[in-house]
């Protein structure tokens, strides 16, 4: 599609987009209270159109956030009309099943813009809150069997009035939530950033005018889905397969089944997953948005990793799973862990294209997005806390270079979370941080290595939880590479004494004198591990990633 905005007023106005929501990204980040927001970046920020069209995303956004944000908007104009929205308003959101989120933690708040009486854009932003109530602190433990035990399910509604707090609805909101406190600072934080985009998009306006802002929308995006359909060309046409499998939910059903049929004809692309595993009473339920959010994910990592993400991506794939499957759930299914389901949906799609983009594929990464929640009371406050963190691990080997060793990896695109940010703000004790050694796949270039963390509670009884994938079926390598290292759990005694916890544990007591291991998983290999450069070898030795067992036992008897 043509247009008659000349092309340097419409960088100009696209890259005044982008830091409008890199600002306000960066605003949120720095007014938070938790730590799973202003340390971990677990937010982010974007721009849509009137028509609920996703223009611009901050940089630092979480690629399945693209999800919720745009299943807000669908949402929103479903239930208010242009004429029900006022100058001041912020609506907020977060259920899956009826206000187009991917989970309950994940809050979506989206604020209307208006210059001269006219509606110009909404700016939008999400954060994981680190709690939002349910049967476990910090709403992410397995055990939990539908969304009602999930958490406070809020549909779309007024947080803000033209200006004024519902205060209703916030004490609503906060009498349902363990640290109520904490989660307050993070909706104002929240609030803070739709005001300061809203400011911001104003003063662009005021630049530009309303016409042009309207015609460039419309041109970014429909550049963008060009450019990707372009780069989709480049893929041979054909079918492509692939399948793999999920852990388990937490209560009992193993080996959950994800498939995937790609269909490749010039510059359409279709993804299939009929034939995937029925949706299960665990949580790692996902909905469709959010199966369509990592398909976009994939195809830009793969084929255009700098092609900027609006709904131009979207508008150029074709994405159908049967619903009441895992990759499309039907209410009341229970979504808090969906992560680790987008996870395994990128690993099949990658898995799937390695035939036909042999140089940009990689060795399945760890696959995961490994969840901790300590929580309890603060002996030296009093007060309760907890503490969530998802914990990074392997990347897999490339086509050129090596896996990176405790990463968050596709769909997170969070930060680790520092321990000196961990011991100052919980009793909590991090007696070690470190690589797991061996985890990574053996090849041509190896896969990365898990994380392990080993966390104390100091003087007082804390209550564990987690989730975990990859700890049963191994992240497999590429093209002859090696499998990498599978994760766990374990509850640690003073003496050594070792207790493998579930994959998914919920309500682990843990004592003073006792300790919680979180090792994550590492990645698969690229390519057969004979081929490996012998000076790459030396330099394995040399770092203490590799025992000389595990590299005698790869790469020959005389390492």
């Amino acid at each position: 599609m043509t247009t008659p905005l000349d092309l340097i007023t419409l960088e100009i106005v696209h890259n005044g987009l982008r830091s409008i929501t890199d600002e306000s990204f960066i605003a949120l980040m720095k007014s938070a209270y938790s730590t799973n927001i202003k340390e971990r970046r677990d937010h982010s920020a974007t721009i849509m159109s009137p028509a609920g069209a996703l223009v611009a995303q901050a940089e630092g956004s979480l690629p399945i956030h693209l999800a919720s944000m745009l299943g807000l908007m669908q949402a929103l104009l479903a239930k208010h009309t242009l004429e029900d929205m006022h100058e001041g308003d912020i609506f907020i959101a977060n259920d899956p099943h009826v206000a187009g989120g991917t989970h309950l933690p994940d809050v979506n708040m989206a604020m209307p813009v208006f210059a001269g009486g006219q509606l110009v854009a909404f700016v939008c932003n999400i954060a994981h809150h680190a709690d939002i109530g349910g049967m476990a602190p910090g709403s992410m433990a397995g055990g939990m069997t539908e969304i009602y035990q999930e958490g406070v399910r809020i549909p779309v509604i007024r947080l803000f009035a033209r200006g004024q707090l519902v205060s209703d609805v916030l004490d609503l909101l906060l009498l349902n939530v363990r640290v109520p406190e904490e989660r307050r600072g993070d909706y104002f934080a929240q609030v803070a950033a739709c005001r300061l985009a809203e400011r911001r998009l104003k003063e662009l306006t005021a630049v530009h005018g309303v016409p042009v802002l309207a015609e460039a929308f419309g041109a970014i995006i429909s550049r963008t889905e060009r450019r990707l359909r372009d780069a989709i060309r480049t893929i041979p046409s054909g079918r492509y397969r692939f399948e793999d499998v999920m852990d388990d939910d937490g209560l009992g059903t193993l080996d959950i089944t994800i498939k995937v049929a790609i269909t490749v004809d010039g510059e359409h692309i279709q993804f299939d997953f009929a034939g995937s595993h029925p949706q299960v009473a665990g949580n790692i339920n996902l909905t469709l948005i959010g199966t369509k959010a990592a398909a976009c994910y994939c195809l830009k990592a793969l084929l255009d990793p700098t092609v900027p993400n609006n709904q131009g991506v979207l508008n150029a794939i074709e994405v159908t799973a049967p619903e009441g499957t895992v990759v499309n759930a039907r209410f009341p299914a229970a979504v808090a862990s969906r992560a680790h389901t987008c996870q395994r949906i990128v690993d099949v799609i990658i898995g799937a294209l390695a035939p036909a983009l042999p140089a940009q594929a990689v060795g399945a990464a760890n696959g995961a997005n490994t969840t901790a929640v300590f929580s309890g009371v603060d002996p030296r406050s009093g007060r309760g806390y907890v503490y969530l963190e998802t914990l990074g691990g392997g990347f897999g080997g490339r086509a050129t270079k090596d896996g990176k060793d405790g990463v968050q990896v596709h769909i997170t695109n969070t930060s680790n979370l520092p321990v000196e940010a961990i011991e100052m703000e919980y009793p909590l004790l991090v007696e070690s941080y470190g690589l797991v050694e061996d985890s990574g796949g053996a090849g041509t270039w190896r896969g990365g290595l898990g994380l392990r963390r080993v966390v104390r509670p100091i003087d007082h009884q804390a209550v564990f939880s987690g989730t975990g994938e990859r700890f049963r079926t191994a992240p497999w390598g590429v093209f002859g590479g090696g499998d990498g290292a599978s994760g766990r759990f374990v509850r640690r005694t003073a003496n050594g004494d070792e207790e493998r916890l579930p994959n998914k544990p919920a309500d682990v007591t843990v004592r003073p004198d006792q300790t919680i291991v979180m090792e994550t998983p590492g990645a698969g290999g690229y390519g057969p591990p004979a081929a490996r450069d012998p000076e790459l070898l030396a330099e394995d030795r040399r770092s203490g990633k590799f025992s000389p067992g595990y590299l005698a036992r790869h790469y020959g008897a005389g390492y």
